[in-house]
C-alpha cells in the first residue's frame, strides 16, 4: 500500500486485490484494441492492469497529491489528468480518444449519479460503463417497476442501454474499509429509442417521480402538461404512481403528452 493520507472528502477507498482487478477488466470485456476512460486512478492498481490490456488509457484523478506516485508508475499507454472529471466537458474528455471508448470507474457515493448522467446524456461515443458503486446504488440501477428502488436512475439507464450486476464486492476488499459493500455494474450503451428526444424524456421522468408518494395525475399537473392530454390517459393510469409502470409504458405515456 502506498504511503498516502486518505481523504474522506474524495471518498477514497483503494482496491489492490489482483483477482478482483482482473475480474473488473473481464467484466468490461476489455481487449488490446480498446481505449479506456478511467475515473479515479487511486493507487493505480487498476490503472496498471488497464495499461497492460488496452490500447490507451486516460485516467482522471481528483487528488493531486497522488500525482508523483501515479506518474512514477511508468505506464506508457496511460495519460493522467489531475482534476475533477465533472469540471471537464464531454468534448474535452473525448478529445483524448480516437473514437469509441469504454469507462472504468470506482465511484464514491456522492458522485455516482452525476457522473453516470453526464456521460449518458452527453456522450455519443461511450460504449459501456463498468463501475464499482455502493451495493444499494447497484440495486437501484438494475431495479424494475413496482419496487422502492425503481426510479429516475433505473429508468434512464434502461432507456440508454442494458445494465447488470456482475459481482458483489465485500467492504473488506478496500483500504480504508468503507461501511458498506459494493458491486460492479456494467451498463452497455444501446441506441434503443432513436426517435425520442432524450432531454425531454429525461425531464418527463424527473417530473413523474418528483413526488414519489403522489399519483401520476398530481405529478403531471405539477409538471405543467396539457390538462386535456393528461385526462386522456384515463383514471386507471392517473390514479397510479409512476413506479408501477415499466419503461415501455412510461414511453407510451410520454408520447401521448408530448
Amino acid at each position: 500500500m502506498i504511503n498516502h493520507e486518505f481523504k474522506k472528502k474524495f471518498g477514497q477507498n483503494f482496491i489492490s486485490d489482483k483477482n478482483l482487478i482482473n475480474a473488473i477488466c473481464d467484466d468490461a470485456n476489455l481487449g488490446e484494441k480498446d481505449e479506456v476512460l478511467e475515473i479515479g486512478a487511486g493507487g493505480g492498481s487498476l490503472t496498471t492492469a488497464l495499461n497492460e490490456r488496452c490500447k490507451k488509457v486516460v485516467s482522471y484523478e481528483i487528488d493531486r497529491d497522488l500525482r508523483e506516485h501515479l506518474t512514477g508508475l511508468g505506464l506508457e499507454k496511460t495519460k493522467f489528468v489531475f482534476g475533477d472529471v465533472m469540471d471537464f466537458s464531454i468534448a474535452e474528455i473525448e478529445n483524448d480518444f480516437e473514437g469509441k471508448y469504454k469507462m472504468i470507474a470506482n465511484l464514491p457515493y456522492y458522485i455516482t449519479t452525476p457522473i453516470i448522467f453526464k456521460f449518458l446524456n452527453g456522450s455519443k461515443n461511450i460504449q459501456s460503463l463498468t463501475i464499482m458503486v455502493q451495493k444499494e446504488v447497484a440495486e437501484r440501477i438494475v431495479a424494475k417497476e413496482g419496487g422502492k428502488d425503481y426510479g429516475v436512475l433505473s429508468i434512464m439507464i434502461d432507456f440508454y442501454g442494458e445494465a447488470k450486476i456482475n459481482r458483489i464486492v465485500s467492504r473488506k476488499m478496500f483500504f480504508p474499509q468503507p461501511n458498506v459493500d459494493s458491486a460492479v455494474v456494467t451498463i452497455d450503451i444501446k441506441d434503443k429509442h432513436p426517435d425520442i428526444d432524450k432531454e425531454k424524456f429525461y425531464r418527463f421522468i424527473q417530473n413523474v417521480f418528483a413526488m414519489r408518494r403522489k399519483t401520476l395525475k398530481n405529478n403531471l399537473a405539477q409538471g405543467g402538461y396539457d390538462k386535456q392530454k393528461i385526462d386522456a390517459l384515463g383514471e386507471e393510469i392517473l390514479r397510479s404512481r409512476a413506479e408501477m409502470f415499466s419503461i415501455e409504458k412510461l414511453i407510451e405515456i410520454y408520447k401521448i403528452l408530448a
